[in-house]
């Protein structure tokens, strides 16, 4: 690290210090506070973004501040990730005795894990600081959100109506606050450096930072979700399923489908599926100008991810049925560095895989994901129930979404188990700590009461017999 690299970290630790000293003394008024008191301050979090006058300012400032997105989807990921994560929330207990075990005689206790260091991306800097924050708070933990840069503005003004949503409980705002602006590689990196627990979403570069900080972090991997389509689906079910999923806010989801993987059987009726649903399949010619495009000096094109289709295929060169489409479709055959369709792409582009069977399908899942995106999820539309089984059993990847719009039902539904986040750990496949959806439970510290309870002490016989009677003493 250069002398000026220690002169800038050094301006930035006084200030952050300060945000997390009112951060503990916010926290340490609500010491003794009931159940029913804490999910008070969780619901003043929600209702503060789900309100709906405030989820449309959100929603717009948010397209405003970064470009990305759609404001009607954006409204809907406000609402309904909050919504969710109340209904959560709330049937939850984080206070006092969470659980007793007489038989073994354990009591757990839960307790606070301290200032939460909530680092946000562009693409949801109201919903993910929401989310993150009601998290932290039924824990009864505070949190400062370092949102990314170019959705400062947004996020600000999330925590802007937060803390007045808690003052009007009776709650100390400094229970949520932003870090202060500017926003910098370093501030964030004091802030995590300082906090007591660090949740990041964004960047894996961010989510290293996390690791490299000293603080406990958890981390979240890179999405691009395959999906396959085999010969006992639904075709037009599966079909309308995966056009609202990839259209949703554009594609800024890490949940939205990157490939669909279609096989030989059905691929033609597929593609015509997929066409009544909004689909345009580029032509040959068509695919190379959208390589060409979507891709700037290796990296994806900024001025273009996230964008409504019209300005796609205007930016692609492609005719007027694109522009009144829904979302292109191209061909594929390789994955790798050397195929960048087969990466995540943060917009309306669908890559398009054609399998000889089933086996080749769960294949070409195993081979995208090993490039990019392992741990994160896939999905299949089928009728045969042991297949989803059998991508479970032997894919690296924490969920298999079966027969689900996967944008809608990997951060959790309505309609499926899974806990309502916009955080989704990856397991250690992808350098992560958690194996499941971010939860309330990732933002407690337990404590174990432990008593006696009668000896529990087999025999050597009982634990070595088998082994003994085949291999030996």
């Amino acid at each position: 690290m250069t002398i000026q690299a220690v002169d800038d970290m050094a301006s930035v630790q006084a200030p952050i210090a300060e945000q997390i000293a009112r951060a503990r003394a916010a926290m340490a008024t609500l010491k003794g506070a009931s159940q029913a008191r804490i999910d008070e301050a969780v619901t003043a979090i929600a209702w503060a973004i789900y309100k709906p006058e405030h989820a449309r300012e959100l929603a717009e400032l948010a397209v405003e501040d970064t470009g990305l997105g759609n404001v009607p989807d954006k409204i809907t990921k406000n609402t309904r990730k909050t919504f969710g994560a109340l209904r959560d929330l709330l049937r939850a207990k984080t206070v006092g005795i969470i659980d007793e075990d007489p038989a073994k005689g354990l009591v757990k206790y839960a307790k606070p894990a301290g200032v939460v260091a909530a680092i946000c991306p562009s693409t949801n800097p109201a919903a993910t600081p929401a989310n993150k924050a009601m998290l932290a708070m039924k824990g009864g933990n505070a949190v400062i959100v370092a949102p990314s840069p170019a959705g400062y503005v947004t996020t600000a003004r999330f925590v802007e109506l937060a803390r007045a949503e808690l003052a009007k409980a009776g709650f100390e705002p400094d229970l949520v606050q932003v870090l202060i602006a500017p926003v910098t590689k370093d501030a964030t990196q004091g802030l995590m450096n300082q906090a007591d627990l660090v949740v990041v979403t964004g960047s894996q570069n961010n989510v290293r930072r996390a690791y490299s900080s000293g603080t406990p972090a958890i981390g979240v991997g890179a999405g691009n979700v395959p999906v396959i389509v085999d010969e006992t689906a639904d075709l037009d079910d599966a079909a309308g399923k995966i056009a609202a999923s990839k259209i949703f806010d554009n594609a800024t989801s890490c949940s939205s489908e990157n490939s669909v993987i279609l096989l030989d059987a059905i691929y033609d009726d597929a593609i015509a599926a997929l066409g009544r649903a909004g689909g345009y399949l580029a032509t040959a010619e068509e695919r190379e100008r959208v390589l060409e495009t979507l891709w700037q000096g290796g990296k994806l094109n900024r001025h273009i991810i996230a964008r409504d289709m019209p300005v796609l295929a205007e930016a692609f060169g492609l005719g007027g049925e694109a522009a009144s489409a829904k979302f292109v479709m191209v061909e594929e055959t390789g994955i790798g560095d050397a195929y960048p369709l087969s990466g995540e792409k943060l917009s309306l582009v669908l890559t398009v895989y054609r399998a000889r069977d089933f086996e080749h399908a769960r294949q070409l899942v195993h081979d995208i994901l090993a490039h990019e995106g392992m741990g994160h999820s896939c999905g299949i539309h089928t009728n045969r129930p042991e297949r989803a089984r059998e991508l479970a059993e032997t894919l690296d990847v924490v969920r298999v979404l079966v027969n689900q719009a996967h944008t809608f039902g990997n951060g959790g539904s309505f309609d499926n188990g899974l806990p309502f986040t916009l955080s989704m750990g990856c397991g250690t496949w992808a350098g992560n700590s958690i194996t499941e959806n971010l939860n309330y439970k990732h933002f407690i510290n337990i404590t174990h009461l432990v008593t006696t309870i009668p000896e529990d002490r087999p025999s050597e016989e009982a634990l070595f017999g088998a082994y003994w009677e085949k291999y030996g003493r």
